[in-house]
């Protein structure tokens, strides 16, 4: 049993199915989950971005809007995969039962996890995507290099997916969430350069910051919808994709030992 726990994942593309089937079932509430989805990272831009905005003449070399959305578009797409693989996702797998009838087809729990991770990715990459049309429509947008955000949003999408699986295979009740949030989530919003530069923090807590997944994910799209190249793109991608595939081999095998018992 703890071999077939622990054993390497197995996947199909069937788990396009289950990716497929989410999908599904969110159009019929697409417009106002993507206006919840939309409302917090907005306020914060245009609300702090303006108004806070006003008291600063540049932060990182930019205006302090500027520099605000490109930590939104991250933030936001951290927020939403976390949501859904976690309060959705625990849905389906505790409350619903739905994983335990789409594995009465032929569709293994693997596939059922992967398709779950990918369309945890998949709604976070829209939520991503819409602030950032929104920082190119206030033009905030100042270069084409910001088309290649595109892939490191869903990237970033996919390892806070993973994490939120692992949250959603350990939890008893909804309740649990909110350890992982006020712990992990706000924390790292805080400290990871969405609202204000890393290099503003002391010597320890920037060290720390360095082995969080939202660090790397904004140093990335900063740079991009700036219009520079990053820095060190391969180490970022590479912590990035780290995080993308342990988070989900653990949630696997923590899924596994949950639900095939």
């Amino acid at each position: 049993m703890i071999a077939k726990t622990l054993s390497l994942p197995s996947f199909s593309l069937r788990h396009l199915y289950v990716w497929r089937r989410n999908s599904l079932v969110w159009r019929k509430l697409a417009i106002p989950s993507m206006l919840g989805n939309l409302a917090d990272p907005l306020i914060y831009m245009l609300g702090l971005g303006y108004g806070l905005g006003a008291m600063l003449s540049e932060v990182g070399g930019m205006s302090y809007i500027a520099f605000l959305a490109t930590g939104v578009v991250c933030s936001s797409t951290m927020m939403s995969a976390s949501f859904e693989a976690m309060y959705s996702g625990f849905s389906r797998m505790h409350v619903q039962k739905t994983w335990d009838a789409i594995m009465n087809a032929p569709v293994t729990l693997d596939d059922v996890v992967l398709g779950e991770a990918v369309w945890a990715a998949s709604k976070s990459f829209l939520s991503g995507m819409a602030v950032l049309l929104v920082a190119w429509a206030l033009g905030l947008v100042h270069s084409a290099h910001a088309l290649w955000a595109i892939p490191v949003v869903f990237l970033t999408g996919l390892a806070f997916a993973g994490m939120g699986l692992v949250m959603t295979a350990l939890s008893p009740s909804y309740d649990f969430f909110m350890y992982y949030f006020t712990l992990v989530i706000t924390p790292m919003m805080l400290v990871c350069g969405v609202f204000f530069p890393v290099s503003q923090l002391p010597g320890p807590l920037q060290a720390v910051t360095q082995v969080l997944p939202l660090t790397h994910a904004v140093e990335l799209v900063r740079p991009l919808m700036s219009g520079a190249v990053p820095a060190d793109i391969p180490l970022h991608l590479a912590v990035l994709a780290a995080y993308a595939v342990v988070s989900l081999y653990l949630a696997l095998v923590l899924t596994r030992r949950r639900l095939l018992k």
